[in-house]
C-alpha cells in the first residue's frame, strides 16, 4: 500500500486556479487529482488530432498525441493515460509512452501500491494482456474478462483457444474457452468462462465456468469444483488460507461455498459480491434475504436493516471490527455503518472509508448537484462544485477534502472534529 505519512497534513488550504490555462487550449476535459492532492490534471486539445496533458498548468511532456483517453492517477502519484500515435494505441506514464504499440488498449487497472500497471490489448485481431508495457508472448483470438493479482505481478483473461463459426453449435457446446494466467491457457475447455480472481501469491488462478447448457462451477487451475450449480458469480480466494469462495444457486436459493463444499448454514433471494475482512477471520456479503429487499450478511448473519434498490461499495474496517456500505432505499442513497442507517439521505453517495483505527468513517456525497462529506452521520457544512473521496491522515486525525469550487481546485487538511463535533 501507499505510504502516505510522506504527504503534508499540515492544517490549511492550497488552491490552484482551474480556469487561467484554459486560454491556451481550444478544450480542457475534466479534472483528474492525484493521491496526495498536489495535483490537477486535464486532458487537452491543441488542435484538431492534437492532445496532450495539462498539470496544475503545465504541458505533461513535450509528445503530443493524436488521442488521450481514461486519465487517472495511480495509487503511488503517476499519472497515466491510454494514448494514440500515428494510429497505434498504448499506455503513457508521466508523459512518456510504452515502447509497444497495439491496435487498441483498454480496461487499465493499478496494482494497490500504484508499482505496476495492466490493461488489456488487440493486435491484428489477436488479444492479450500487458503488464507494465510487455505482453503476453501467447495471444488469443478472443478475450473477455481479465483480472490483476493483488502484487500487481500477474494477470489473467479468459481467453478463445478453439476457432469457431457461428454456425458450429456442435464445436461451442464441446468448449472453446479456457482461461490464461500470464499468458498460459489452461488445458481444460468450457463452454464460457467468465469473472477471475487470482491468489495472493499469483501461482492460482480460478474463474467461474459453464460446463455445458445447464450446469456451472468454479475451476481453479483449470479443475472444476466436483459440485455443480444453476449458476454461479464471481469467486474470491481467501488471502491467508487460499481457499476459494463464490456465490453459488441451488434449488433457487444463493449461498456461498468454499472449494466446492457449502460454507453458510443459510441462502438468499441472492447473494453476490463477497469479501474478506482484511485478516480473514470475517466474511461479507451483499444479499437479498426476500425479493426485493437487500442488505449486508456478515459470516452468513444478514443486517436487520433492509433496502429496495441496492446495496453496494461493502468494505471493512482495518482493523476487521467494522463494516460501511452504501444503500439506495427508493431514489435516495444512505452511509450504513455496522447495520446501522446514518439519518441523511443523498441523490448520490460514495464508497465510504475507514480511518485507520475504524473509529470514523466518511464518505463523499451529492444532493442537488452539491458535492459535501458526511463523517460519522455529520455533514460538512460546505457545498462543493465538485469532490474526490475523503482521504484521513495516517493518525486518523485529520481529513484531507479534496474539491472543486467555483473555478478553483481547493486542497484542504481539517481536523475530522471539524465535521463531527
Amino acid at each position: 500500500m501507499v505510504d502516505s505519512r510522506k504527504w503534508d497534513w499540515e492544517p490549511g488550504e492550497k488552491k490552484i486556479p482551474l480556469d487561467s490555462w484554459k486560454e491556451n487550449y481550444q478544450w480542457v476535459e475534466e479534472p483528474y487529482v492525484s493521491p496526495d492532492g498536489e495535483r490537477v490534471a486535464n486532458i487537452v486539445n491543441l488542435d484538431e488530432g492534437e492532445f496532450n496533458v495539462c498539470v496544475n498548468g503545465q504541458p505533461w511532456g513535450e509528445t503530443v498525441f493524436d488521442k488521450i483517453w481514461h486519465l487517472r492517477f495511480s495509487p503511488d502519484g503517476r499519472l497515466a493515460a491510454i494514448v494514440s500515435e500515428m494510429g497505434e494505441w498504448t499506455m503513457a506514464v508521466d508523459g512518456t509512452a510504452w515502447e509497444n504499440k497495439f491496435g487498441y488498449i483498454w480496461e487499465p487497472r493499478f496494482s494497490a501500491d500504484g508499482a505496476h500497471i495492466a490493461a488489456a490489448v488487440q493486435q491484428d485481431m489477436q488479444y492479450a494482456m500487458v503488464l507494465d508495457g510487455t505482453p503476453w508472448e501467447q495471444m488469443y483470438a478472443n478475450m473477455t474478462y481479465f483480472a490483476l493479482s493483488p502484487d500487481g505481478k500477474h494477470t489473467a483473461g479468459a481467453v478463445q483457444v478453439e476457432d469457431v463459426d457461428s454456425g458450429e453449435i456442435h464445436k461451442f457446446q464441446e468448449g472453446s474457452f479456457s482461461a490464461a494466467l500470464d499468458g498460459q491457457a489452461w488445458d481444460a475447455r468450457f463452454v464460457n468462462v467468465w469473472n477471475l480472481a487470482i491468489s495472493q501469491d499469483g501461482l492460482h488462478l480460478a474463474a467461474e465456468v459453464r460446463l455445458n447448457l445447464q450446469e456451472y462451477t468454479i475451476a481453479v487451475d483449470g479443475i472444476p469444483w466436483e459440485t455443480c450449480y444453476s449458476t454461479v458469480w464471481e469467486p474470491v480466494f481467501n488471502p491467508v488460507s487460499g481457499a476459494v469462495v463464490a456465490p453459488v444457486r441451488e434449488k433457487g436459493l444463493w449461498t456461498l461455498a468454499e472449494n466446492g463444499k457449502p460454507l453458510w448454514d443459510r441462502s438468499f433471494v441472492q447473494a453476490w459480491h463477497q469479501q474478506f475482512s482484511p485478516d480473514a477471520s470475517r466474511l461479507a456479503a451483499v444479499v437479498a434475504p426476500s425479493y426485493g429487499r437487500w442488505t449486508v450478511a456478515v459470516d452468513g448473519e444478514p443486517w436487520p436493516a433492509t433496502f429496495t434498490k441496492l446495496v453496494t461499495d461493502v468494505v471493512f474496517s482495518p482493523d476487521n471490527r467494522r463494516i460501511a456500505a452504501l444503500a439506495k432505499d427508493d431514489e435516495t442513497f444512505r452511509v450504513v455503518v455496522d447495520g446501522i442507517p446514518w439519518k441523511d439521505t443523498w441523490d448520490m453517495a460514495w464508497k465510504p472509508v475507514f480511518s485507520p483505527d475504524g473509529q470514523m468513517v466518511a464518505a463523499k456525497v451529492e444532493k442537488d448537484g452539491k458535492y459535501t462529506y458526511t463523517v460519522n452521520g455529520s455533514v460538512w457544512s460546505t457545498a462543493c462544485d465538485g469532490a474526490w473521496e475523503p482521504v484521513f491522515s495516517p493518525d486518523g486525525t485529520h481529513l484531507m477534502l479534496r474539491t472543486i469550487e467555483g473555478s478553483d481546485y481547493v486542497r484542504r487538511i481539517v481536523p475530522a472534529t471539524d465535521i463531527t463535533g
